[in-house]
């Protein structure tokens, strides 16, 4: 009965271990991927800013801006909500 209960235990222990090895392998990997995302973002920025410098030098007009649009629309609809009432 202990040689069974001391397999057991072992068999557990095992098992635990190799969860245990599965979960630092897993965290790894996920800090791996992050710090490929930070240079992808790193290098999205650089990238941006070098477009954004050749444009200038070449006079062309400004990039499209994501959030003045957004700001011009709320506006809009602030407007619109004051005429109806």
């Amino acid at each position: 009965m202990r040689a069974k209960k001391q397999q057991t235990r072992e068999s557990h222990l095992e098992c635990h271990q190799k969860l245990q090895d599965r979960i630092q392998e897993a965290e790894d990997m996920i800090q791996e991927q992050h710090l490929v995302i930070e240079a992808l973002v790193e290098e999205k920025a650089s990238l941006l800013q070098r477009i954004q410098g050749l444009q200038e030098e070449n006079g062309a007009p400004a990039p499209f801006d994501d959030e003045s649009e957004e700001e011009v629309e709320e506006e809009a609809e602030e407007r619109d909500w004051r005429i109806f009432l």
